[in-house]
């Protein structure tokens, strides 16, 4: 978590943004003298406009953020509704499970419209919010998004000087097969089994198994992928509990100290939300019980019940990952690990043609497309290299693959600092090196390749040619890539999980 890439300390800052955003929506709530109930639903309807709104641009972000109410009100009207009618409740849940998930197949604002949803349903849940409390609720959650939005794009603007790169696509797939349509049946079936053994558990405290059910499904594209979401998040849990023995319960909800450990929570999360889930679903567990303290209702039994949902939503969402539309992570190893490779070939052309004097081509774009595609195969290999992982020899070769592409990012990082450079030179052998790489690309990702590349690596050339240096760095690499990538195809890099 402490040690994990920051490049321009953004992480850091954007923590920072959130901590301040958050804080904003709850003191203009207050200041407005709206009630503790509706403070706390303004404050996390902040940090979740903070935390989903991940569009490429500040004008798309914007338009996102504006239309959270579109997707909020609705749900939190029919919610508050719905409150003392148990199986319309519960149905309407279920279909908004459906709904937010499938969302996702319009981009990074489906994803935020549907994630907003989903929590507005859930918050009402956890404050068991009733329909005369619809009025101030409007309020706040209004109240929050000016606050939020305000410190965001007008206090600090971040993404104006560093736009965020465009989050890579989901993978490609129609029908039932669509990761999109494939999800939405998946959620929805496991936070129906999360919902019935939860209430079966808890007729106050079952929400906590459906959002575990839900939050597990959110990013992951494979069995294994999710099934390690959901040992993080019991472990990140059951970790945050024995803190919030430890914290929140000596503290009885004391306004002072339970606000300011509520600001650390928020920073927690979005600090190791990239890093590390299990940090992540820490703080969460802690903020909850911080909350719960406020209310007026935290005792340790609540949060054994807490780790007792919580495990029921992570057994529902393993349940459904296996049974229903399986992806295997070996499938999706491969699709991300060959969108890794052409995204490499694409930059090394893109600074090839900077090189010789193209102004309009960019390599940058790609390098950090590139980042975002490495986070993904990461994720994707979660399984195979997760400690408890029994497969050794497979363990072996997929850390080989992910330092391999880690030395490939590192190479085309540098290519891309020596290509932005205006007195760097074209060199005839560039052309001759980038060749080399694109077919080193083509050799790995083709159907049917063979375990062997065309060609052996040339000589690698003086340190005083850096552009040079980078390419034949490259090819090297992906040489050395066909070892792990194309042994015996009987034995795949991941087994199906």
């Amino acid at each position: 978590m402490f040690v994990a890439p920051d490049p321009g300390r953004m992480r850091l800052r954007n923590s920072a943004r959130a901590v301040i955003g958050v804080a904003a929506a709850v003191a203009l709530a207050e200041g407005c003298g709206l009630s503790q109930t509706a403070s706390i639903t303004g404050g996390l309807a902040a940090l979740l406009a903070l935390f989903t709104v991940l569009d490429a641009d500040v004008r798309a972000q914007r338009l996102t953020t504006a239309l959270l109410p579109v997707a909020g009100f609705p749900v939190l009207a029919l919610a508050t509704a719905l409150h003392g009618v148990p199986l319309a409740r519960d149905a309407a849940f279920l279909a908004v499970v459906f709904a937010g998930v499938y969302a996702r197949r319009f981009g990074p604002r489906g994803h935020a419209l549907g994630i907003f949803g989903f929590m507005m349903f859930f918050v009402t849940q956890f404050l068991h919010a009733r329909p005369g409390q619809l009025p101030e609720l409007f309020a706040a959650v209004g109240l929050a998004l000016v606050a939020s939005g305000a410190v965001r794009f007008l206090l600090w603007p971040i993404e104006r000087r560093t736009p965020p790169p465009a989050a890579p696509p989901g993978l490609p797939g129609t029908g039932l097969a669509r990761p999109t349509t494939r999800q939405a049946f998946q959620a929805t079936a496991a936070c129906a089994f999360a919902l019935g053994i939860g209430q079966a558990l808890s007729d106050d405290r079952w929400y906590w198994a459906v959002g575990t059910a839900w939050w597990i499904f959110v990013n992951t594209a494979s069995r294994g992928e999710t099934l390690v979401r959901g040992f993080r998040r019991v472990l990140g849990t059951v970790v945050g509990i024995a803190a919030g023995l430890l914290i929140a319960v000596p503290l009885h909800g004391a306004p002072a100290p339970t606000a300011a450990l509520v600001a650390v929570c928020v920073f927690g999360i979005f600090y190791t939300a990239a890093p590390s889930y299990s940090w992540m679903m820490f703080f969460v567990t802690v903020m909850a019980g911080l909350l719960y303290g406020l209310l007026g209702v935290l005792h340790p039994g609540l949060l054994l019940l807490r780790f007792q949902e919580t495990a029921i939503g992570a057994l529902g969402a393993a349940l459904a990952v296996v049974i229903i539309l399986p992806v295997t992570t070996h499938a999706a190893n491969d699709a991300w690990i060959q969108r890794a490779l052409h995204c490499v070939r694409a930059c090394t052309a893109a600074a090839l043609d900077r090189l010789a004097g193209d102004p309009d081509a960019d390599p940058a774009p790609h390098a950090a497309e590139l980042e975002l595609l490495l986070g993904r195969v990461r994720m994707a290999l979660a399984p195979l290299v997760h400690p408890l992982s029994p497969l050794r020899a497979r363990k072996a070769r997929a850390r080989q693959v992910l330092a391999l592409l880690d030395d490939c990012a590192r190479d085309v990082r540098g290519l891309v600092t020596v290509a932005a450079d205006p007195q760097a030179s074209h060199d005839a052998r560039l052309a001759a090196a980038c060749w080399r790489v694109e077919a080193a690309v083509e050799a790995l990702t083709a159907p049917g390749a063979t375990t062997e590349l065309a060609t052996a690596p040339h000589p690698r050339p003086a340190a005083a040619e850096p552009a040079l240096a980078h390419l034949h760095g490259l090819e090297h690499t992906l040489v050395a890539l066909a070892t792990p990538l194309r042994t015996d195809p009987r034995a795949p890099l991941v087994i199906s999980a």
